[in-house]
């Protein structure tokens, strides 16, 4: 088991081996896990506030919980991971400074109940996604995963289950969501040009003053 460190003397894990370790309810605000394995790794309700892991290995890790104000996932393998009910910011909304970035990482299979509003996620891969509402149990109100004003420029979402999802005006240039289930999914204001919708489920979806020029496989409104 390791203890967390002082926020004075934060340690380095870069490029370190910490495969399936016990880390839960620990503090690694602002600590560099670049590159480092932590697949099959216990990280719910860890603080990576401001935390580097770029091109880190957390397939199929534990997230639930955890604090990622300005964390860094860029590039890193997320693929079957689980990230519900991430700590995303100090109050209701997420502010820009508290964005957490994504470019170029794999979620692919990842299972996501969480907020990410703001956050860099171009180029991502969601394919796979498990991020559907689940609708039962919603006496306080729909809980679900939020996109809303994200960054996801080319990001892949092929097959992804994304029914009742937020993506109010993210911007979803070039965006593939090809045989993806967008159920009742909110596109209201997003930019849409030229993304890729062949296949995909759109039953009560909202595209409200989304932009959808060269959008591909959308069928017109009936």
């Amino acid at each position: 088991m390791l203890a967390a460190a002082p926020t004075a003397a934060r340690p380095s894990f870069a490029g370190r081996s910490l495969a399936g370790l016990d880390l839960h309810g620990l503090d690694f605000s602002a600590v560099d896990f670049s590159g480092a394995d932590l697949s099959d790794a216990d990280l719910r309700r860890t603080k990576l506030v401001g935390a580097k892991l770029v091109g880190a290995k957390l397939p199929r890790a534990m997230l639930n919980f955890a604090w990622i104000m300005r964390a860094d996932f860029s590039h890193a393998d997320l693929s079957g991971a689980l990230l519900e009910t991430l700590v995303v910011s100090a109050g209701m909304e997420t502010l820009p400074d508290e964005a957490a970035k994504f470019v170029g990482a794999n979620l692919s299979g990842a299972k996501v109940t969480a907020r990410f509003s703001l956050d860099d996620m171009r180029d991502a891969d969601l394919s796979h996604l498990r991020a559907s509402a689940d609708m039962h149990n919603q006496s306080m109100g729909l809980i679900r995963t939020e996109f809303a004003r994200a960054n996801l420029a080319n990001a892949n979402f092929e097959g992804a289950a994304l029914a009742h999802v937020n993506f109010e005006f993210a911007k979803l240039r070039r965006a593939n969501f090809s045989g993806a289930d967008l159920s009742d999914a909110d596109f209201a204001g997003a930019d849409l040009t030229d993304a890729d919708l062949t296949g995909a489920k759109t039953t009560g979806a909202k595209f409200t003053s989304a932009s959808l020029g060269g959008v591909k496989g959308l069928s017109p409104p009936r």
